[in-house]
């Protein structure tokens, strides 16, 4: 797929440093020794250096050596690390002695790494669960000012071109948050604008999805996402948003122009904001499955530096890919804050 091309093109032309802290994990090795073969980040594996070595040897994985390998229970900056975790935990109660633990702990020390500005972003997953991935991320890294909570966007590839840019569509939440706010509805939709500038370099044009279209129906429900639209067009003038909107009003042009004329994201929507993780997970698992879409990601938005979660039955194609998304999130943040 083009856009896939173009986000491989960006990583390679400005390579990013990203940490694997599941190094010895094989789908993983194959993965970053595809990365590095084709140039498109620098990688950081955690994991013990025989043990990936091995792995790497056996598995004729010959570009593993040019990566750095950093062994969490014998690294020289464990120090620099653990202090770094207690300055930022101490006022939670955490003590020297239980920063030093945690900072062998890869997950952790990944973040640590993010923190310390050692790496740009971190991928994981393929042996962990989210709540493992997300919990040091949370702790370390934080959210963005503004951003109190995190959620997950899927690129949704179609076969249908005519709808949201030559058939991709951006949809979120479908990992984290199970039931939001209306004040979390309106971060999620923001920050999957931002993916969605970060990851394709195209304006979101972001419908806040419902059973309803500019008040056909009366819910409380409905209400959520009247005051999520509301909350989000003020947190991001510049950004095109519009809801209620139902999902055909939203990209099918002749149904937006007929159920909200006046409205400059109906009909046209690349961006697809779901009420809750229970419709925007089931839904695009029917896309996918019987409509043939491909659903790339999820692909962690809200945090202060990209830390990406894997499905644990990932393949490797997954995680490069999953490698050079996290590597354009990395782009964009830098240029953000240049700006």
């Amino acid at each position: 797929m083009e856009l896939l091309k173009r986000i491989k093109a960006r990583a390679q032309q400005h390579l990013q440093c990203i940490v694997l802290p599941e190094g010895t994990e094989l789908r993983t090795l194959t993965a970053a020794n595809n990365v590095i073969r084709d140039k498109v980040a620098k990688l950081i594996l955690l994991g013990n250096p025989n043990a990936i070595t091995k792995l790497a040897t056996e598995n004729h994985l010959t570009y593993i050596n040019e990566a750095t390998i950093v062994d969490p229970d014998e690294n020289p900056n464990l120090d620099k690390y653990a202090t770094l975790l207690y300055d930022l935990r101490k006022n939670k109660g955490m003590t020297l002695e239980q920063a030093v633990v945690l900072a062998k702990n890869p997950l952790y020390l990944g973040c640590l790494m993010i923190k310390a500005g050692d790496a740009d972003g971190e991928l994981a997953g393929a042996q962990n669960t989210t709540g493992n991935v997300l919990r040091p991320a949370l702790q370390i890294v934080k959210t963005l000012p503004g951003v109190s909570c995190v959620s997950g966007a899927l690129m949704l590839f179609s076969k249908e071109k005519q709808f949201g840019e030559n058939g991709m569509l951006m949809v979120a939440d479908v990992a984290v948050m199970p039931n939001p706010t209306a004040e979390e509805l309106a971060q999620i939709a923001v920050t999957t604008g931002q993916t969605m500038r970060a990851i394709a370099g195209t304006e979101p044009r972001i419908a806040m999805l419902s059973f309803s279209t500019k008040g056909s129906a009366s819910h409380e429900l409905v209400d959520k996402v009247t005051t999520a639209t509301k909350l989000a067009q003020q947190m991001a003038p510049d950004m095109a948003i519009d809801g209620e909107l139902q999902a055909d009003a939203a990209i099918v042009p002749s149904v937006g122009a007929l159920k909200a004329p006046d409205s400059k994201v109906a009909g046209s929507a690349n961006t697809l904001v779901f009420p809750s993780i229970e419709v925007g997970n089931i839904g695009y698992k029917l896309v996918q499955r019987l409509g043939g879409a491909e659903a790339i990601g999820p692909i962690l938005q809200g945090m202060a530096a990209p830390v990406n979660d894997l499905s644990r039955g990932c393949s490797v194609n997954d995680i490069e890919q999953m490698i050079a998304i996290t590597a354009n999130q990395a782009i964009a943040a830098k240029h953000l804050l240049a700006n």
